[in-house]
């Protein structure tokens, strides 16, 4: 079974500027999810898929090859799933390939255990899936506002359970996704058929400001000390 790691990384982030390649624990933030990629024992291919030559040389020099993605699908707009179904029709189209099995990683999601990403190939396998995200535990009370009026979503708040007799819930935390390439091209979404679930112990931010960037740094630099000790 041939598998291949996407890793989209556009270069023009606003929110944090330059933010794929912006150095966070002594490396740069992609760096984390390349190398996740190229230990992984189950893992074939690791590609950056990027519009910004800057971003394409540090993906290179940490082991990944490199796609160029068109700036038609790179702007702030153009979703994750237009980069994915770009890299699958670049490998088709030049060198006739097409992965049986393709795992998604968010370069703004940098904490995962050395084996996450095997462990959730083998899930995937064992399970039959035809797609699975990783998922964080929760157990949180949560509530929406529609035209003005407050209601709560998971729970009746009128009859309030203890947080230990709720269902478990998972939280979409972005640091992995795996798919088969018929979901991404049918439904043009990297979740489809059948969904498995991969839950992650590991404290997971998906970076989207300063203050995930600083409490991401802050996890990622204590892992570092606690294997050096």
């Amino acid at each position: 079974m041939s598998l291949v790691v996407f890793i989209p990384a556009r270069g023009g982030s606003k929110g944090i500027p330059r933010k794929n390649i912006l150095p966070i624990a002594g490396k740069p933030l992609i760096s984390y999810s390349i190398e996740h990629s190229v230990q992984s024992s189950r893992v074939d291919r690791t590609i950056v898929s990027t519009d910004d030559q800057e971003i394409a040389t540090v993906a290179q020099n940490y082991g990944a090859e490199v796609i160029m993605r068109p700036l038609e699908i790179s702007g702030d707009t153009a979703s994750s799933e237009s980069a994915l179904i770009h890299a699958l029709d670049y490998l088709k189209q030049t060198e006739d390939y097409e992965p049986d099995l393709v795992v998604f990683l968010q370069c703004t999601s940098p904490l995962r255990k050395d084996d996450d990403i095997d462990k959730a190939i083998i899930q995937f396998q064992k399970e039959r899936a035809d797609s699975l995200l990783s998922v964080s535990p929760g157990h949180s009370f949560l509530w929406e506002q529609i035209d003005g009026v407050a209601q709560s979503i998971n729970y009746n708040y009128r009859n309030r359970p203890r947080r230990q007799d709720m269902n478990p819930q998972f939280r979409e935390n972005g640091s992995i996704y795996i798919f088969k390439p018929w979901v991404l091209r049918e439904h043009n979404n990297r979740l489809g058929g059948k969904i498995s679930l991969y839950v992650m112990d590991e404290p997971c931010i998906d970076i989207d400001s300063m203050l995930d960037f600083e409490m991401a740094e802050f996890l990622l630099t204590r892992k570092q000390t606690n294997y050096a000790n």
